[in-house]
């Protein structure tokens, strides 16, 4: 696939599965809204549905491994038209209270409330996660 291709179908993707390690090695994967810009994919952690705890796996998973993977997919009942896109890299935590990560968190989330309509009616108010993409694969 194009690299071109697999940036058009990442970037317009409305879903994706946010792939990190816990300290003990175990895969932990979760659903997440997102946002391409440039080589960085957005995701943050959002108030729009209740969680226990802003304490997320995957932040603490990020703060310990600095390593994860977005997954994105396509699917159809015409199998020629099946794909999918992985990307991997370095990821960070944006704290919602450093001041250091205030302006690149401020521009995230301001893309996720431009790409999702939930986002745009209330922003998302935690923690950003960036993973500046190291890697891109593709099928078919």
């Amino acid at each position: 696939m194009e690299p071109q291709t697999l940036r058009e179908r990442v970037a317009h993707a409305r879903v994706g599965r946010l792939a990190t390690v816990t300290a003990d090695g175990a895969p932990h994967l979760v659903p997440c809204c997102f946002v391409l810009h440039g080589d960085v994919v957005y995701t943050a952690v959002d108030d729009v549905k209740r969680k226990r705890t802003a304490a997320l796996q995957r932040l603490d998973n990020v703060r310990a491994q600095g390593h994860a993977s977005l997954l994105v997919d396509h699917y159809d009942e015409d199998w020629s038209a099946l794909w999918w896109i992985r990307v991997d890299g370095t990821a960070r935590v944006l704290e919602p209270t450093a001041e250091a990560d205030a302006e690149e968190a401020a521009t995230a989330r301001s893309l996720l409330a431009a790409k999702y309509e939930q986002y745009h009616r209330q922003p998302p108010p935690g923690a950003v996660i960036a993973i500046d993409v190291e890697r891109w694969r593709g099928w078919p």
